[in-house]
This record gives structure tokens, C-alpha cells and sequence, in this order.
């Protein structure tokens, strides 16, 4: 019976199947490429801890022994000692005054630099003024200056209004952070507007707005310039430098730093010391890991 005939008496014809491609022959490329990526970023992971494995080694080893072979692996496990971890917490001097007042400075130097900046940020963001373009150019040119130009007149600026030697003149000159501001700017701009017309329509105020809605919205975006802000302060040493003069006011950068000179080097308390000063940083950056990521890798955001 021909196609025509079955077709005409109502039988169905024959269906074949349509030609799918195995999933087999890209199972293996893609597992192959997902081992070669893995073992190429532990690699890297690796590499990136071999001075952090470094430094811990060195806090157990004799000061001179590293002045003369430097940080290395090849140690003799019996010449290794706790002396450096008993010399910290019994004879460290300022030690803990300066780990203190760093984790402080940092705490209230982050806090601030978050507040003013995202204010600055939101005012680009969500209005309209005169001058907007301009007064963001100079936020944009504020980026390409180099520190360095700008530290002697700030440090004039300090001397005259009588800030030296207080921890206001390493907070202040800091808050209006450019590069924090065209972060949270762009971050602020993917924020869609109804849901701050929505808000006024409610009754809730400027503040209320950026408090209830922008800021539970922008949780990555604060996260991330927390963690390099945090980054920033805590290694901060040049301006507490200049600023800072009493030694029990110095920052744990600048009190590490004291404890080489030409009388005498202990490297031991150098080098435990510049261990403990890591890990704060490092808890910091573990806690917060995934909203750094996420903070760095948004590009907008979607109503």
C-alpha cells in the first residue's frame, strides 16, 4: 500500500525519530575543562598562601637566624621555639596599644568613610542639581591625583587647625573617599526610581528612603568598599605618619616600624607581630567573601 493510499484511509504514517546528538561527547570536555580550571586556581590559591605559611613559620624561629637566611622552608624542626609567642604577650611593649588602636581607628574610619561617601553617592545617584556633571568630573579627577601631591598641603592644613597628634587628622582628610563614591554611584544608579516615589508617596522622608530602601538594597555594594576601605586604613602608614607623633597613639603600622633601628632590631617581636597584624584582615575578608563578590560583580540591578 503506497503513503498516498494509507494517508487516504486515515492510517497513520510512519514518524521517524528526529536526530538528537548524545550528551556523551561534551560530558568529557566539560569535566576535563572544569579539572584543568580547578587545579589551576588551587595553584593559585596555593601560591598566594606561601608567604602568609612564610611568616607563620618565621614566628618560630630565632630572630638572627632570620636576618642572616631570611624567611625560608628549609628549617631545622629543632632549633623552631614558642620564645617569639611568650615575648608578645609578656614583653611586647606597646604592641597590644597599637593593635588596639588600629582595630579602633579602622572601625570608626570605615564607618564614617561608608556614611559620607554613600551620602555623596545617593545626592549623584537619585537628583537632579546644577552643576551635577561638574562636581562628578571632580570626583572622576579626584581618582588620577596621587596621594603624595596632596599630603603636604593637608599636612599645612592640619598643622594650622592645631589637629596634629590626633586621631581626627588621620579620620577627616579620608571620609569623602572618590573612588568609594563612583562605586556606590554606579551602584545607586541600577536602584530603580518607583521604589523611591513609592516611598514618598507613603510619606517616608529623604533619610528614611536611604536608610529603609536604598541601604538593605545595596548590602554587597556596602560589604565590598567596607573590606577595602578596611584594607586601606588598617595598612595605612604614610599620613599616620606625618600626623601621629606620640608613640602611644602610633597605629600598629607605624609601632612595627619602630621596632627596627640603628641601635638595635627585634625581629622576633617583627615578625609575630606582623603575623597577628594579618589576620584581622584576613577574618574580615573570609566573613565577608560573598558579598564582596557580589558587590564587585553587580552591574545593576533589576525591579
Amino acid at each position: 500500500m503506497s503513503a498516498s493510499t494509507r494517508l487516504s484511509s486515515g492510517e497513520a504514517a510512519p514518524t521517524q525519530a528526529p536526530h538528537r546528538p548524545t550528551r556523551q561527547k561534551h560530558v568529557l570536555p566539560r569535566r576535563l575543562f572544569v579539572a584543568v580550571q580547578t587545579a589551576f586556581l588551587v595553584l593559585i590559591g596555593l601560591l598566594a598562601l606561601v608567604p602568609l605559611v612564610a611568616i607563620f613559620v618565621g614566628t618560630f624561629q630565632d630572630g638572627n637566624e632570620i636576618l642572616r637566611n631570611g624567611l625560608t622552608f628549609d628549617i631545622d624542626l629543632s632549633e623552631l621555639s614558642f620564645d617569639s609567642y611568650v615575648m608578645i604577650f609578656t614583653d611586647s611593649g606597646l604592641y597590644f596599644r597599637w593593635f588596639a588602636n588600629s582595630v579602633v581607628l579602622t572601625v570608626v574610619q570605615v564607618s564614617l568613610t561608608l556614611l559620607v561617601s554613600s551620602f555623596v553617592a545617593y545626592g549623584f545617584a537619585m537628583y537632579q542639581f546644577k552643576g551635577k556633571n561638574a562636581w562628578f568630573i571632580s570626583v572622576l579627577l579626584l581618582m588620577t591625583v596621587p596621594f603624595e601631591i596632596m599630603m603636604l598641603p593637608m599636612y599645612v592644613l592640619v598643622n594650622d587647625l592645631g589637629l596634629a597628634d590626633n586621631y581626627a587628622a588621620v579620620v577627616l582628610p579620608f571620609l569623602a573617599a572618590a573612588v568609594t563614591i563612583f562605586f556606590f554611584r554606579q551602584y545607586f544608579l541600577g536602584i530603580p526610581k518607583e521604589l523611591l516615589e513609592a516611598g514618598r508617596v507613603d510619606g517616608v522622608t529623604e533619610f528614611g528612603m536611604f536608610f529603609k530602601i536604598v541601604v538593605p538594597i545595596s548590602k554587597p555594594a556596602i560589604a565590598a568598599m567596607a573590606i577595602l576601605n578596611g584594607m586601606f586604613v588598617w595598612n595605612n602608614f604614610l599620613w599616620p605618619l606625618l600626623v601621629l607623633r606620640s608613640a602611644e597613639k602610633f597605629t600598629l603600622p607605624i609601632g612595627l616600624n619602630t621596632l627596627l633601628t640603628p641601635y638595635g632590631n627585634n625581629y622576633e617581636l617583627l615578625i609575630i607581630g606582623s603575623f597577628f597584624s594579618l589576620l584581622p584582615v584576613l577574618v574580615l575578608f573570609i566573613a565577608f567573601q560573598r558579598f564582596f563578590i557580589a558587590g564587585m560583580t553587580a552591574g545593576a540591578l533589576k525591579g
